[in-house]
């Protein structure tokens, strides 16, 4: 034989199904017994091209057939020849593949993950602990805005409902994931979306707790950036484990969708007269977390007074104009 290879035959997402050696040259593919390499495709003729090779390499030739081919955007017809050069896919009758012979390039050795028998005990604990540590911080949420006494049915329904949401968001992408990888990843999911809501739960627990620590309520604007891309991040976390090979165009997908929201949300800010971060705080954090010095009533009182020359302004341009009564009479 002149050159050793084998015909790769690919699923949908790029990925190798089957593997058949490539014994003799010329050899032939369709679906008749008689063939070298037999798939099972209704769109398929009996015979349906030829693989042989030659000086320049591998050479395909088009046999008699009703559906014949595709190379890329190129058409290919019963008695068309062409050269396979690289590792381009070929696309017969509904059956995508590929040849791999000896002149190409063979990638490189993967290093191999650690068996689950080498890793650690452990990793069992990740999916409980990091459920049970979301489920303390809603349970805190819920304490420090309620009255004591309260019925332990309003803990469980703000427990358990975000957990119950998570769950089920979790189950739908491994159902997805069975779809397209056939594996039902339903804990690296879980996983990854509990990691997520416990990062951004923290965050907005901490935020406002530095910002009022160290009176920078510049830093409030922080939660309007790092929110959105919290999710974002999660999102294309869970969609790596569906589509590993399209890792970077839906990370440009997510990158667009980003990029879009922050400039509709800058405008509506630009109404509201702020840019980023809420206007105020809503709740103030125990004044024993301060670490910085509180300013004086006559700092605030100095920091106020070029206010006072615009609402005048203000209250002069109110005072021109006619009151509902005026304008009755």
């Amino acid at each position: 034989m002149d050159h050793a290879a084998v015909i790769e035959i690919l699923d949908r997402d790029g990925q190798v199904r089957a593997v058949h050696k490539v014994l003799a040259w010329p050899l032939r593919i369709g679906r008749s017994p008689v063939c070298d390499v037999v798939l099972n495709d209704p769109h398929l003729a009996g015979e349906h091209a030829e693989l042989s090779w030659g000086e320049a390499g591998a050479e395909l030739l088009m046999l008699d057939s009703l559906n014949g081919g595709w190379q890329g955007q190129r058409r290919l017809r019963a008695g068309d020849r062409l050269p396979l050069a690289g590792l381009a896919p070929l696309q017969l009758g509904a059956t995508r593949l590929r040849l791999r012979s000896s002149r190409d390039v063979l990638a490189p050795e993967r290093p191999l993950a650690r068996p689950a028998s080498a890793r650690s005990r452990w990793r069992h604990l990740w999916v409980p602990g990091l459920a049970l540590s979301w489920a303390l911080l809603l349970w805190y949420d819920q304490w420090a805005g309620m009255d004591p006494g309260a019925p332990w049915v309003d803990y469980a329904s703000a427990v358990l409902g975000p957990l119950g949401v998570v769950t089920a968001w979790a189950a739908l992408w491994a159902l997805i994931t069975q779809l397209f990888q056939h594996w039902f990843a339903f804990a690296p999911h879980f996983k990854r979306v509990l990691a997520g809501a416990l990062g951004l739960h923290l965050l907005g627990i901490l935020l406002p707790a530095l910002a009022y620590a160290f009176s920078a309520p510049r830093l409030m604007a922080l939660d309007s950036l790092l929110f959105p891309l919290g999710l974002a991040g999660v999102l294309w976390w869970q969609a790596s484990v569906v589509w590993p090979r399209a890792r970077r165009w839906v990370a440009l997908g997510l990158g667009a969708a980003l990029a879009l929201g922050f400039t509709l949300m800058v405008g509506k800010r630009i109404e509201q007269q702020y840019w980023l971060g809420p206007p105020y705080l809503a709740a103030l954090p125990p004044p024993a977390l301060r670490l910085v010095e509180p300013k004086t009533p006559e700092a605030l009182i100095d920091e106020l007074r070029p206010l006072q020359a615009q609402l005048a302004r203000q209250a002069s341009k109110d005072n021109d104009l006619p009151s509902a009564d005026q304008g009755n009479e």
